[in-house]
């Protein structure tokens, strides 16, 4: 069996028995592709990113409030090459009219790839494939309040997933808001995300659970420092993202300690430096995704991040490589064009 058919195996198998999965987030929904994150930017960061403002219009993907005029008449192009050769990306094109708001459209899809169809006794049968697609339709606008701007936006996502002869289809919406201080160095976010579910499901059963979560997050930037701090808080609509690890020592999941692991599990940190005009570095770390993914033997970088971006006259290159765990990471990349 190859690593790419066992990790599709994995992911049907852990949605068709997510009602039996009480703690942790993955395999608890279906339309996990959701969750992936094709900008490097934000893989740089830590893999989630709701309160950094910039130009690039796939950042309304994340938060659609982070649409803004800057982004008008842009293109952004979005790929990576994930570990068992999936692949998968974002296209984004934004418009801004000023008394009408921000626009853009958007598609958000993962292939998993071409497999060899077998029958009970092994005989070929031929060969089927599997991808998901999310289209993604976005309007924010800003509003003025005083001193300081409040920007909202909301994102509508029909999706379509499509496994051998099982398809589903869905519709789903994101709600973003964002508050910029006057000074412009610090923003905080709200998110919630993947609210709906599906049109149709897979088979003749009742509807699954989709991605839903409630995200917070700010950036903070030095006012004499070429530093940008992001933090988000995820899943807060959950008290537990942790899960009870036999092999870990039972005192270690209670009192103090499960409460701090607990606390870390919903925190994401990165940060920006951009030691020059037209050159930013890029680094993160999900304390969740790292105490998922490493070994009791070996960490490893799990769970840590880093990137590059650079800016030369309307095109801006992103790269991002995200370690998942001691045997594989992500590579992402990133063309940003501005066309007017």
């Amino acid at each position: 069996m190859s690593r790419i058919r066992f990790v599709l195996f994995v992911v049907l198998y852990a949605g068709a028995y997510a009602q039996v999965l009480q703690a942790q987030i993955g395999g608890t929904s279906v339309y996990g592709f959701l969750d992936l994150t094709p900008s490097p930017m934000v893989a740089a960061l830590g893999g989630k990113v709701n309160a950094v403002s910039d130009s690039d219009p796939a950042l309304a993907f994340y938060n659609p409030a982070l649409l803004d005029s800057i982004s008008d008449n842009t293109l952004s192009l979005n790929y990576v090459h994930f570990m068992a050769d999936i692949r998968f990306g974002y296209a984004a094109y934004a418009r801004s009219y000023q008394n009408a708001g921000n626009f853009a459209i958007g598609i958000h899809y993962v292939n998993y790839g071409r497999f060899t169809e077998a029958d009970m006794t092994g005989n070929i049968t031929g060969s089927f494939t599997a991808a998901e697609y999310a289209f993604n339709l976005t309007y924010a606008r800003r509003l003025s309040w005083r001193d300081s701007t409040f920007a909202v936006g909301v994102n509508l996502k029909p999706l379509l997933s499509v496994f051998e002869r099982y398809s589903s289809y869905g519709l789903l919406a994101d709600v973003g808001m964002i508050y910029r201080h006057p000074d412009k160095l610090t923003e905080i976010a709200l998110v919630i995300r993947n609210m709906g579910g599906q049109m149709t499901t897979y088979a003749q059963s009742g509807r699954e659970a989709v991605p839903f979560e409630v995200q917070l997050g700010v950036s903070q930037q030095l006012q004499n420092a070429p530093f940008r701090f992001s933090v988000v808080l995820q899943h807060l609509e959950r008290l537990r993202l942790g899960y009870d690890d036999p092999a870990v020592e039972e005192s270690a999941r209670r009192g103090v300690g499960l409460v701090a692991d607990e606390a870390m599990r919903h925190i994401v940190v990165g940060v920006e430096c951009t030691p020059f005009r037209g050159l930013t570095l890029r680094g993160g770390y999900n304390y969740h995704r790292r105490q998922e993914m490493k070994l009791a033997s070996h960490a490893g970088l799990a769970g840590f991040s880093m990137g590059v971006g650079v800016r030369v006259s309307r095109f801006h290159v992103d790269y991002a490589r995200s370690k998942w765990h001691v045997a594989g990471a992500s590579n992402h990349f990133s063309v940003h064009v501005d066309l007017k």
